[in-house]
């Protein structure tokens, strides 16, 4: 695992309309590793996930302050091309949200969309990122099939394959597996690991054994701050706060 720093968080502020979400977050996410970020609901998970590619300014109302460097520039800055950064940092959402297209074209879209791929290259594009998401082959003889023919799992690891197919350089995970029975979990799971070989990947989770299996960091958000950012295993069996000792513990959540 490199030890470099790929996206750093100083002093972030989102607020929705009146409602402070996020207060003062700084820490920094280091480069192809899996980092988990826990804590109850309403804490501002994916909040802070989607702070990282701009999302939320497409939501009415939000506003965001303090800064979010990757690779050394700031997104917030007012030079950025935000269709690049999304390109750039990938999403997967919770509930698996295929097009309604063939599995094929679920997967090229992205390639069409910035026209960086037709033809051969557009085939060869979708076939790895089939494999980068371990759906190949299970899919392979039927690409030309509507997506929604998979199962849930098979459409989860779909739209991983079409955020893959833009050649992202991180992926944010919201709630990756919440609607996934534990056999499609355990796949999503271990494609997670792989994946940080050659990406930087954010997982948000409420499940503390699932961030405890899958992930090098765990930041542990509460009530919209940052409580405490480490190793998972510095974390998990050495937490420095009480509020975190509670949280993995049971005690509240």
């Amino acid at each position: 695992m490199v030890n470099e720093t790929k996206i750093d968080i100083r002093n972030l502020n989102v607020w929705f309309g009146d409602n402070h979400v996020l207060k003062d977050i700084s820490f920094k996410i280091r480069k192809n590793a899996v980092t988990a970020i826990m804590g109850p609901s309403g804490c501002g998970k994916t909040t802070l996930i989607r702070a990282i590619n701009r999302m939320n300014e497409l939501i009415y109302g939000c506003r965001t302050s303090g800064e979010i460097y990757i690779d050394g520039h700031n997104i917030y800055d007012g030079s950025i091309n935000v269709y690049e950064l999304r390109r750039k940092v990938g999403m997967v959402f919770q509930k698996p949200n295929p097009f309604p297209k063939s599995i094929y074209e679920n997967v090229a879209f992205g390639p069409r969309i910035h026209k960086t791929a037709s033809g051969r290259e557009l085939d060869e594009i979708v076939e790895r990122s089939l494999r980068e998401a371990a759906l190949w082959d299970e899919v392979k003889d039927r690409l030309h099939d509507n997506a929604f023919n998979l199962s849930g799992g098979q459409q989860q690891r779909l739209c991983i394959a079409r955020a893959l197919a833009v050649r992202p350089e991180i992926i944010l995970m919201d709630e990756p597996c919440s609607a996934l029975d534990p056999a499609a979990t355990a796949k999503i799971e271990a494609l997670i690991r792989r994946l940080s070989k050659r990406y930087t990947v954010i997982v948000v989770t409420h499940n503390l054994q699932q961030a405890a299996r899958i992930s090098d960091f765990t930041a542990f958000l509460y009530m919209g701050k940052l409580i405490e950012y480490g190793d998972t295993k510095s974390v998990f069996e050495n937490p420095h706060n009480e509020l975190t000792e509670k949280y993995i513990t049971g005690k509240f959540g």
